[in-house]
């Protein structure tokens, strides 16, 4: 594999700036380790767990009226 040029790095930061929004999660020291931990046992990241699990609760939200 080749090492990751500086243009490519650019380039990633601007695709991501263009197509995601991000925010910043605080929660208790040591949460962190058991969200990640949580995730990894379902095959997914971080990211990806808090992302579904925003998406469950907002359809969950819905149904309920």
């Amino acid at each position: 594999m080749s090492p990751v040029t500086e243009k490519h790095k650019k380039y990633t930061a601007e695709y991501v700036k263009a197509h995601y929004d991000e925010f910043r999660v605080r929660m208790k020291k040591g949460k962190r380790e058991q969200v990640q931990a949580h995730a990894a046992a379902h095959g997914e990241s971080m990211n990806a767990f808090i992302n579904r699990a925003i998406d469950e609760a907002m359809q969950r939200d819905k149904e309920e009226g």
